[in-house]
């Protein structure tokens, strides 16, 4: 009996890199982050962490075996979701809001729009906006980091419990310092608020070539921008919020980013608009889980818009466009 043979169309790429290994190497990127999370604020962000990560497996593969689908839990992308979901969320949120979060992160948000590859929307960020939504109180109660905390018991004059985008809409004044800001050493949720964990990060995903400089760079520069230019401090609006996490491992999702260079640029252009105008006349201090939701959505639009030409098609003339 003679098989049939199924053959994709061209180009036939051959690769050694496989999704597993893919998300091995984002995991080994966020673990500067994951140390300092601990190292701020304790070793509850590590049993969050844990909470959020099991609850993805766990989900996803229950899933699939209600469903009689294949396993895939071993391609770790259920791992990367837990991560950056426990990363968008504040030290002192309870731990069953975490399995609330993986729960629709995985089966809303991913299994139910087809697995991995099918999802419009990034999974962390939307479980995020999802939980901000339904526990606004618990998802905005900032825990000031170990410093912070033993600083103020000795009477130094520290803001304690706001963020400083959030001290920022509320009073119009920087009160932090710009170290304390890039070291981590300022409230927020556990996973954005050291910028110097995940630039080790994103260098070790530049070298590893999982991504490429062009969305995390050209977003931050244009939320630089628009801030100068809206009469903001640039240099505040980047190492304050969530501008660095999302840059580097959640605007470069592969599944809800665009597929050409010329799609990234204007991908990221917009991202860094909708970020400084959400931050500076919305009414929640932060942009950036919106900011790339939103432009998930419009992905396969600008996909559309800037597609390449098919190879051997000609364009078409002056004569046949009239």
């Amino acid at each position: 009996m003679m098989e049939k043979l199924i053959v994709s169309y061209a180009p036939h790429i051959r690769t050694h890199r496989t999704t597993q290994r893919l998300m091995l190497d984002v995991i080994i990127a966020l673990i500067p982050s994951l140390i300092a999370s601990i190292v701020f604020f304790g070793i509850k962000s590590l049993f969050l962490v844990l909470t959020t990560v099991a609850s993805c497996v766990l989900f996803e593969f229950a899933w699939q075996k209600i469903f009689k689908n294949d396993i895939t839990v071993c391609d770790l992308s259920a791992v990367v979701t837990g991560i950056l979901l426990a990363f968008n969320m504040p030290v002192s949120a309870p731990l069953w809001m975490g399995v609330v979060g993986g729960a629709f992160a995985i089966i809303i948000v991913k299994m139910c729009f087809g697995g991995l590859g099918n999802n419009f929307v990034n999974p962390a960020l939307a479980a995020r906006a999802f939980l901000l939504l339904s526990w606004p109180v618990n998802m905005t109660k900032w825990t000031p980091t170990v410093f912070v905390s033993k600083a103020a018991q000795g009477g130094a004059d520290v803001i304690t419990g706001a963020t400083p985008l959030g001290v920022l809409k509320e009073t119009g004044k920087i009160s932090f310092d710009y170290m304390d800001m890039f070291l981590g050493n300022i409230s927020g949720c556990i996973g954005e608020v050291s910028t110097l964990a995940i630039v080790i990060g994103f260098i070790y995903l530049l070298v590893k070539k999982v991504i490429t400089w062009h969305v995390p760079v050209i977003y931050v520069a244009s939320v630089f921008i628009f801030a100068e230019l809206m009469g903001e401090n640039g240099l505040f609006y980047i190492l304050s919020g969530g501008l660095m996490l999302g840059a580097v491992f959640m605007a470069t999702d592969y599944v809800t980013s665009p597929m050409s260079l010329k799609g990234n640029i204007i991908y990221a252009f917009c991202l860094g608009l909708l970020t400084v105008v959400i931050r500076k006349f919305g009414a929640l201090p932060e942009g950036v889980s919106y900011s790339i939701l939103l432009m998930n959505i419009v992905t396969p639009l600008i996909d559309n818009v800037t597609k390449n030409r098919y190879y051997g098609k000609a364009k078409k003339s002056k004569e046949a466009k009239q």
